[in-house]
């Protein structure tokens, strides 16, 4: 019998099971069929004007000589399909007055490997220091925590909560708090936020960028639920683009998960560096989602389907799903919900929860309902920091007779978690 296999330290920490392991394998049993209701993953949802057009894009693929055998049959340049990168780069000039081309994009199987990529690029150990990556505002992405290659990458900030209403919230960048280390590379966060459907100000991005100039830092915007596409934001938010800063992008949040395409836009020689290291990972990198969506781009249709379907869908389901949640937790119980801003997440604050989050997903899980607890969206934290763990994240991506079906579970097990106030 073969003994245990013995992994070398990376491998020993890429393998590990972490908060964004436990996720995906949650959403793949919910996926496969489970009896579990997954208010947990952040799947997109199932939109008919979405789905709609896609089929239309890949029967028009198939039905157009050499475009699908193409397509599947060819491999691209690591840094993507020439005529994605010159519609993609042409809409972001024309959107947000860019000044930017192909030379400053590069695209990746997926948002997550491309930042798996830029964390380790500019962050980690150089020479004899150590380069940091800062979360301005925590909670922030699951996916974040175990990217950095040397663990001590990576230093989180905790956001200051702002009360609003009996019932609301929100956090908001503690900049009297934000001290950058000297070794700063990088300030980076996703906006709109994952997991609490915040949006960052345009004051905060532009203190944000302050500081970065300041300490030769980057500022790097995550936009996976956010601008251009899908565009799920509510409430006013400005674009920068600096020569300190990067953006990534992803087709996953349209509804196009299953073709891993996410994007990096960067000064050149950044775009030029990532390039290389996806050559020397992937050879290139997935065709299927930038060959669909190529033309779309070009017509507007996409952004008509973004801004006449998309967010509004969301702005609807996420009234649904605040409004469901409240009716199913006891009025005389203290909890809080984030104001969802952006994304597809309810966040839900328990100040009286007497058990860990982690405990609570636990008995939510045994119950038939699926969530992620707080404590899993704090990447780099180095202080003590308990309120992560009395919050629960809820994604609304599912249809809306099972969000209201898992509401009634958490209106029937998380009382009984909760100190009862008098």
């Amino acid at each position: 019998m073969m003994k245990d296999p013995l992994f070398s330290d990376i491998g020993s920490r890429l393998s590990a099971r972490s908060g964004i392991n436990e996720l995906m394998e949650d959403l793949g049993e919910a996926v496969a069929g489970g009896h579990r209701i997954q208010m947990g993953g952040g799947n997109p949802a199932h939109i008919p004007e979405s789905e709609a057009l896609w089929r239309e894009r890949w029967l028009e693929m198939g039905e157009t000589p050499g475009q699908l055998e193409s397509t599947l049959g060819d491999y691209d340049g690591p840094r993507g399909k020439i005529q994605f990168l010159e519609a993609f780069s042409e809409h972001l000039r024309n959107a947000f007055d860019w000044e930017i081309g192909p030379e400053n994009l590069a695209v990746f199987s997926g948002s997550q490997t491309a930042m798996f990529l830029l964390f380790n690029l500019i962050g980690g150990q150089c020479g004899a220091r150590r380069r940091r990556v800062v979360f301005p505002l925590l909670p922030d992405y699951i996916g974040y925590g175990d990217q950095a290659i040397d663990p001590g990458t990576f230093l989180g900030v905790p956001g200051a909560i702002e009360l609003r209403g009996e019932r609301g919230m929100k956090y908001r960048i503690d900049f009297d708090r934000l001290r950058l280390p000297e070794d700063t590379a990088m300030l980076c966060l996703s906006r709109p936020t994952n997991p609490t459907g915040n949006v960052v100000s345009d004051e905060e991005m532009r203190q944000l960028e302050v500081l970065a100039q300041k300490s030769d830092a980057y500022l790097v915007t995550d936009n996976a639920y956010g601008m251009p596409f899908p565009g799920v934001i509510h409430r006013p938010a400005a674009a920068l683009w600096t020569p300190h800063t990067i953006h990534a992008f992803s087709l996953s949040k349209l509804g196009l998960p299953g073709t891993r395409t996410g994007i990096l836009a960067a000064p050149a020689p950044i775009a030029a560096a990532l390039a290389r290291m996806n050559a020397n990972l992937a050879l290139a990198n997935p065709s299927v989602g930038q060959a669909l969506v190529t033309p779309l781009i070009r017509s507007g249709r996409l952004q008509a389907l973004c801004r006449e379907a998309i967010r509004p869908y969301y702005a609807r389901r996420a009234a649904h799903a605040a409004a469901t949640v409240k009716a199913a937790l006891p009025s005389g119980m203290d909890f809080r919900l984030h104001e969802n801003e952006g994304a597809f997440f309810l966040w839900l604050w328990l100040p009286e929860l007497k058990v860990s989050a982690s405990e609570a997903y636990m008995e939510l899980k045994r119950e038939g309902l699926l969530v992620i607890p707080g404590d899993r969206f704090t990447p780099g934290l180095r202080e003590k920091w308990d309120h992560p763990g009395q919050c629960l994240r809820l994604s609304f991506g599912i249809p809306e007779d099972q969000v209201e079906r898992g509401a009634a579970i958490l209106g029937r097990v998380v009382p009984r978690l909760c100190r009862q106030i008098p």
